[in-house]
Parts: C-alpha cells; sequence; structure tokens
C-alpha cells in the first residue's frame, strides 16, 4: 500500500488508541483485596463483603455503565452450596480528562468499596473455615488506559453465633451499603421526553431539608448519552428540573428513564445519600416512592450498546477491508484472483457458492485465533496480535506450505487435476475445499500486517469481554472477506475478468514468483529466531522438502502408472518427512549487536547520564517496522543527528513473545509493533511518535527536545 494512503487512514483509525491494550497488563495503578463486614460467618445468613480498590492519585476505575470504558468485574470461586450477588455500585461521578471533556462514568477516589451480597448454605459447619475467592478485573485510566486483574480473596470462620462486625471493615462497608443509590420519600421525580430531550424533574415533598448541589444523571442503558452537556435549573419550589440529551441511536418508544441522579452534596440535610435512584416512566406524575436500597443495574451488558464498540466494530471492518491491500496478504490475493478467472465462465450459483465458502474459511480461522486469545488471556498469558509468528515453528511450517503452494503453480505437482484442466475443479468439492482453505491461508498470513490500521480494534478487543471480543475477531474476519464476495455475488463484476484460456498456465506460473517471496520473507523472520546453524538447518530442509514435493510431482503425474504413483508418493512423503525433521526450528533467537538491548533499567541508567534516548520497539514478523527501518535508520541526515546529539538507542525485539515488552506496550495503550518513544532528559515522560515514520517526523521529533 502506498504510503499516502497509509496516512490519509491514520486518523480515522486512530480513534480508538487510547484504549487499545494488551491482556494482562500491570496492576501497580490499582491495588485489589476482599474484606467482610463481619468476622465471621453464620450458617444461612447473607453476608457482604466488599471488593476494595486502591487507587494511585489521578487514576480511575470504571462504573456498572462505563460510557466509555470497561465495567469493574467478579468470577467467584466458592464453595458448593454458596450463592453470589451482583456488584453493588455506589453513586459515579463524571469522569473527565485534563481539559474537562466527560470521558465516563466511574470513581477517582483513593479507595473505592464495591459491595457483594454472599450467602452459605444452612448446613454449613460451625467451627470450619471458609475461603471466598473472586478473580477481579478492572479497566483503570489516567490519560491512558490499561487492563488490571487480580485474584482476590478472604478466609473467615463458621460461627452458630451471629457474627459481629469486622473491626476494620464492618462499619465501612455497612456505610457504603446505606448510602447506595436509592429512592427517597423526602423527594419526588418525574420525567417527560420531548423531540430530542427528556426533562427530569426532582422536587421536594415536604419542607425541604436540603439543597442538592451539582447535580448529574447517569443513565443505566445508555438512554442519555454519557458525555453530554446536561443543563440544571431551579423549579422555583425547591426543586430542580434538567434537560438531558437522548442519543442519537436510543429506541423512540423506550418506556421508561433508569439511572442514578447524583449529588455532589447528597440528598439528605446530613449530606448522605449521594445517589437518587431513578426509575420512572416518561409522562408519568411525580412521585416518591418508600425509600429501599436498589443497587443500579444496566439493562444491557456494559460496553455493548455504547458508542466505544460500535465505534470499535467500525474500525474493525475497515482494518479487515485494508489487509487485502497489505504485501503479504497479495500473494493469496493472487491465488483468489486466479480461482475467479477460473470461474468466470460458470454459472452465477457456483461463483457465489464459492465467495461463501472463501469467507466461510477466513470467518472459521478468526474465531479460531479469537478463542485462542481469549483462552490463552484467560489462563494469565500476556498477548499482542501476530502473537502467533512469534512462534518459530508456525513460521517454518508456515514458509514450507507457502513452498509447496509455489510449487504447484510452478507446475511442479497438481492437486489430482489433468494437465488440460486448469480451473476445472472448481466446479467439484474439492474446489470447494480449496476456497475454504484459500480464506484460511489469507487470515494465517494477514495476521502480521495488522498494524498500524487493527491496533486500536484489537487492543480493544484484548480489553473486552469474550462475547465482545469474538464480536470484533468476527467483524474484521468480515471485512477482509467483503471484496471476495461482492466480487461472488455480483457476476457483472466477474465478466471484466478475462475468459478462460491458454493465457491462464502462464497466468498461474507468475502468481508462484509472490509466493517465493513470502517464503524468502518468512525465512528471514526466522533468522531472528533461531541461531546461524538453525538458520542453515531451515535453508537445508527447505530443500529437501522442496525435493520431496518435486518427486511427488514426477513420478505421481496424471497418467501414470499405479507402480509409478505409489513410488512418487512414497518417496515423496519420506522426502517431506526428513526435510520437516531437518529444518524444524530449536534455538532461540541471537540477541541484536546493532542496538542496545532495551530494558527499563537500561532506560534508567542513561537518562541518569543525562542522554537522550531513542527506543524502537519492533519485530522481525513485522513488514511495517522493516519498513520504517529502511526509510528512517538508512536516512544520513537522521544518523548524523543521532551521532552529533550522542543519542542512546534501545532496541525493544518482540520477534519472540517478551512478557516485559507486553507489559511497556500496555503503559502506553499499545498492544503492537512498531512503536518508538525518544526520553528527553528532564522530562517524566517520553514523546511517543506515529506507527509510519519518515526521516522528518523523527527530524522534527528529536530537534523539539521534547
Amino acid at each position: 500500500m502506498k504510503l499516502p494512503l497509509i496516512r490519509s487512514l491514520l486518523p480515522a483509525m486512530g480513534a480508538l488508541c487510547w484504549i487499545a491494550t494488551s491482556a494482562p497488563a500491570a496492576r501497580a495503578q490499582v491495588q485489589a483485596s476482599l474484606v467482610a463486614a463481619d468476622a465471621s460467618i453464620q450458617p444461612g445468613r447473607p453476608i457482604t463483603v466488599a471488593l476494595r480498590l486502591e487507587q494511585t492519585p489521578h487514576w480511575h476505575t470504571y462504573w456498572v455503565n462505563p460510557g466509555t470504558g470497561l465495567a469493574t468485574t467478579l468470577a467467584w470461586t466458592l464453595p458448593p452450596g454458596w450463592k453470589a450477588g451482583e456488584i453493588q455500585w455506589p453513586a459515579p461521578k463524571a469522569l473527565t480528562d485534563s481539559s474537562g471533556a466527560v470521558v465516563g462514568n466511574g470513581y477517582d477516589e483513593r479507595d473505592v468499596l464495591l459491595p457483594v451480597t454472599l450467602t452459605p448454605p444452612a448446613d454449613l459447619k460451625p467451627g470450619t473455615t471458609v475461603e471466598l475467592s473472586a478473580a477481579a478485573e478492572w479497566l483503570m485510566c489516567k490519560d491512558s488506559c490499561m487492563p488490571g486483574s487480580s485474584t482476590v480473596s478472604v478466609s473467615l470462620p463458621v460461627s452458630a453465633d451471629v457474627p459481629a462486625k469486622d473491626a476494620t471493615w464492618g462499619d465501612r462497608i455497612r456505610a457504603t451499603v446505606a448510602g447506595l443509590p436509592q429512592t427517597d420519600p423526602a423527594w419526588a421525580v418525574s420525567a417527560n421526553r420531548d423531540g430530542a430531550s427528556v426533562a427530569l424533574a426532582v422536587a421536594p415533598t415536604g419542607a425541604a431539608g436540603t439543597v442538592p448541589n451539582g447535580l448529574h444523571f447517569f443513565a443505566d442503558d445508555n438512554y442519555v448519552p454519557y458525555e453530554a452537556p446536561q443543563a440544571v435549573r431551579p423549579d422555583g419550589k425547591g426543586g430542580f428540573v434538567l434537560t438531558l440529551a437522548i442519543s442519537s441511536d436510543a429506541p423512540k418508544d423506550h418506556p421508561r428513564l433508569t439511572g442514578v441522579l447524583a449529588s455532589a452534596s447528597g440528598w439528605r440535610p446530613d449530606g448522605s445519600l449521594p445517589g437518587l435512584r431513578v426509575d420512572v416512566e416518561f409522562g408519568a406524575a411525580a412521585r416518591s416512592v418508600k425509600a429501599a436500597v436498589a443497587p443500579s443495574a444496566p439493562t444491557a451488558p456494559a460496553g455493548t450498546t455504547g458508542a466505544g464498540l460500535l465505534g470499535t466494530l467500525a474500525l474493525a471492518f475497515v482494518g479487515g477491508l485494508i489487509l487485502n491491500l497489505m504485501p503479504c496478504v497479495f500473494p493469496v490475493l493472487g491465488i483468489k484472483i486466479l480461482g475467479f478467472v477460473g470461474q468466470s465462465g460458470t454459472d452465477r450459483g457456483k461463483v457465489v457458492a464459492h465467495g461463501l465458502v472463501f469467507t466461510s474459511g477466513v470467518l472459521a480461522s478468526f474465531w479460531i485465533l479469537a478463542g485462542l486469545l481469549i483462552a490463552l488471556r484467560a489462563s494469565g498469558d500476556q498477548l499482542g496480535w501476530g502473537f502467533q509468528l512469534q512462534s518459530p515453528g508456525f513460521v517454518f511450517a508456515l514458509a514450507a506450505g507457502m513452498l509447496v503452494f509455489a510449487m504447484n503453480l510452478s507446475g511442479v505437482f497438481e492437486f489430482g487435476l489433468s494437465a488440460t484442466g486448469v480451473g476445472s475443479d472448481l466446479q467439484t468439492k474439492s474446489g470447494y475445499t480449496g476456497s475454504f482453505f484459500t480464506g484460511v491461508l489469507a487470515t494465517v498470513v494477514a495476521t502480521p500486517c495488522s498494524a498500524p490500521f487493527l491496533a486500536p480494534a484489537l487492543g480493544a478487543a484484548l480489553a473486552l469481554s469474550a462475547g465482545q471480543s469474538l464480536a470484533v475477531f468476527t467483524v474484521i474476519a468480515l471485512g477482509m472477506s467483503t471484496p471476495y464476495l461482492l466480487l461472488s455475488i455480483f457476476p457483472g463484476a466477474v465478466k471484466v475478468l478475462p475468459r478462460p484460456g491458454a493465457w491462464m498456465e502462464t497466468f498461474k506460473q507468475f502468481m508462484a514468483f509472490p509466493l517465493y517471496a513470502t517464503v524468502g520473507y518468512l525465512v528471514w523472520v526466522l533468522a531472528g529466531q533461531v541461531t546461524e546453524t538453525g538458520q542453515l538447518a531451515v535453508f537445508f530442509g527447505l530443500v529437501v522438502i522442496a525435493m520431496g514435493i518435486w518427486a511427488y510431482g514426477r513420478w505421481h503425474a496424471p497418467g501414470a502408472s499405479a507402480g509409478r504413483a505409489r513410488f512418487g508418493l512414497l518417496a515423496g512423503l519420506a522426502l517431506i518427512a526428513l526435510g520437516t525433521w531437518t529444518g524444524w526450528p530449536q534455538a532461540p533467537a541471537p540477541t541484536d549487536v546493532t542496538w542496545g538491548k532495551w530494558s527499563p533499567e537500561a532506560v534508567a541508567s542513561l537518562r541518569s547520564e543525562g542522554r537522550v534516548v531513542y527506543v524502537d520497539f519492533t519485530a522481525r514478523w513485522c513488514a511495517t517496522c522493516q519498513a520504517n527501518k529502511r526509510l528512517v535508520f538508512h536516512s544520513e541526515e537522521v544518523l548524523k543527528v543521532l551521532r552529533e546529539r550522542n543519542v542512546a538507542t534501545l532496541r525493544g525485539d518482540w520477534t519472540n513473545k517478551d512478557p516485559q515488552i507486553t507489559a511497556e506496550l500496555a503503559k502506553y495503550n499499545r498492544s503492537a509493533v512498531p512503536f518508538n518513544v525518544i526520553w528527553f532528559p528532564g522530562k517524566t515522560e517520553p514523546v511517543a511518535l506515529p506507527e509510519l515514520l519518515t526521516p522528518e517526523i523523527v527530524l522534527k521529533a528529536l530537534r523539539s527536545g521534547g
């Protein structure tokens, strides 16, 4: 893809960069623990525990309906017979950035308690001890965001007596529960809808004992946009009317307004009850309800109806489309174009069927990859997109597979086709199988090309729930397969392709060369993952595999006798097995000797010397990284400035899986490479450069001094 087109797309794709993260991430900004209101457990008697989040100043976590971001979750591991309720959410705050813009709903206090009611079985035996445990996950944000997770637990003895409150947490947890959003008989609430806004009225039912201020409404269901301004005016009778915008994608027949109306000064004379529960029908007369605790709960899963997920899905679709134009997808694109050329003389149903089968291959591959990411993330592994190319064995297998495809296109052997029937197999079951596995192959070779276009959407997917992550991967697959599907559905587009003929064999053989180039690229990736001896073994292994393919094609050609064909098959399989055994990677990659090896300690040491430090996070399987290196670090002017300013250069090589690099990327909301930063003396934060670099961009950053 041409550089100008890439640049033109970066602003749109960057809209979600601030939520792009890797999972799991460092937890230093928020520490989690589990605390209990009581010192013991009585059989059958509910007990209240609370997730405690200790937050570093200026960092925040999110409410059940976060607006943007992700709500905190708890996945319980309890003894048999126990039941866990939902998190009971205190009244949130409108979270703002440095410019004052609202960025979500949540909590920025130093110490946050999220209560949960647990119910033990009635047959619990006194004298025993019970451990209550949960897996907590949250999103923590300041100027950037990263996910956090921790396993929290508390052990309590079982007693037949009514438990005493916990000396440390009993009063505080009870106070938190008492202050949860609820209705109050002292205040009547009503709501009326008019066009694109809602008038929310709250009025005292008697003599106003307090005058609430700092009012803000938090919707349970995104009916009211979290970021929209809210106008508040007194009604002249001790109450207030809030004018609230209605979300542009809200259903027109939405019957109720539900949420929390927060007051900075509280709704009671003593300053308590920071959140008033709102649950009224539109147009209903003002009414008050007997006070009752009503934990806020959304009508839809957090994040699934907000603009954030929709934006992620939109960018994921565009990113999938762009993958078709990436260099490492081009060889597969050529194979598929060849397939459509062969289908141009068939009926429309056959063409459409092949397009649908190709799409199913792409979808199946992305679903498998999404499942692997979700499963490995759940097991605690740190992952980024393109992780499969961090496995030398996978890279070798992919290179060998590409070599086999290339030799097939070169005419060394046929997959059971007659020499004169090029393209005729598309009429048969094996033709549909070919379309399916072409979709699989396209996915396999497309994934390392995701940066910089898919980085925001993929980073978001890694921080979303399993279901939402699967939706993001599905949309990427649909974006990637849409051009092929449209070409198959609309026969007019197919008809513009040349008619089948003798030229097809020449075209077929020509298309082998991009595949040979891809094999060379993958071998180069392997060079960064194995020793020099290992590289030699890889080369020999691929040569022996090629010999096996040649033997198969030489003696298993169409029309060969049964004995000759059997010999060709056995000889080919034996040589392929020998080549695989010879070339299979065994050793890790050597250390890069051109730049210093990145580590936090290396950065700190160089900064203590007052030097400018340039850090390049890269990987051999990242094509964009290699383009940056050729374009920028072969520039004489850039090299001259680096020398004149005595810039220390460090490289974080992510070719192999490195949890420390993954965690460092997460600090800056990144889950993919390339990523370049410059540390300047006297500055507390580095200057982050864009994914696509030019000498001018790097020179400008170096000369700016931060």
